[in-house]
């Protein structure tokens, strides 16, 4: 029989690396891994590591572990990488959608009438919202009242390549209301703009008047800029408008959970 000393040996001799597992070993374990780790560290390990981080399954497998994966994807997505971080960053770009916040966030660049304020739904001769979690809106008053934010895409995680060559579809929301007993009129404005503050594209609906003794009820306005040009760098936000009978107070119109979200839908 063999000595401890040659029993050791052999043992020491049959182990193997990372390097030597097999491929799909190698995937599981690398999807594990936070996307940063990836890209600025595994895969520049060394070629074997490289060609294992660009494999569409371990992209595809990281979608399955963090729930943006079902079947029916199969067919429609040519780039999983891509599709894996746009999923990972997608959130409501919109910061202070709600009121929580006072207007934190918020740039107030009209403040007509008895100016903006924050009011708890549903508000005097109002309704609630079909979402349970919002429970507070802005109000505007009987002169123009607008707010705005600037959303710098770089700073969200979105690189200017991705924008540029991709052109990940940018789904912008936003909510309304009136009160019952008085006349109101809402604005939208959305700006794609380039690095230079230049519009590239611009989602401006025409006014939306509601007449005196309306239903109250809170309405959904949606667009989505798709195939825009390149060079979208940042995303201008702007809504108000007032109340149409000139009433002292807050009688115009009310604006909440708005929403700006950069991606798939998943």
């Amino acid at each position: 029989s063999r000595t401890p000393a040659a029993r050791h040996r052999s043992r020491r001799s049959a182990m193997t690396t990372i390097d030597d597992l097999p491929e799909d070993v190698l995937v599981e374990l690398l999807s594990l891994l936070p996307v940063r780790d990836l890209i600025h560290a595994c895969r520049l390990v060394c070629t074997q590591w490289r060609d294992v981080v660009d494999l569409t399954v371990l992209w595809k497998r990281k979608c399955q572990r963090e729930g943006f994966y079902t079947q029916n994807f199969d067919r429609s997505i040519s780039d999983w990488k891509i599709f894996y971080m746009l999923c990972s960053l997608k959130k409501n770009l919109i910061k202070n959608p709600i009121a929580e916040e006072n207007f934190q966030h918020w740039k107030v660049d009209k403040n007509g009438g008895d100016k903006w304020k924050i009011e708890d739904l549903p508000g005097a001769h109002g309704r609630e919202m079909p979402d349970p979690k919002v429970h507070r809106y802005f109000v505007t008053s009987y002169g123009p009242c607008f707010k705005s934010q600037l959303i710098t895409l770089q700073q969200e995680g979105y690189w200017n390549q991705l924008m540029d060559e991709k052109r990940p579809e940018i789904v912008v929301k936003d909510w309304y209301a009136a009160r019952y007993d008085c006349g109101c009129r809402y604005e939208l404005t959305v700006r794609l703009l380039s690095e230079d503050y230049i519009v590239l594209e611009e989602f401006h609906p025409e006014p939306v008047v509601i007449e005196q003794w309306s239903d109250a009820v809170w309405r959904e306005v949606s667009h989505t800029f798709q195939n825009y040009p390149a060079g979208v760098r940042y995303i201008w936000f702007q809504h108000g408008g007032q109340d149409t009978q000139l009433w002292a107070g807050w009688y115009g119109i009310r604006v909440t959970n708005s929403s700006i979200t950069i991606g798939p839908l998943t």
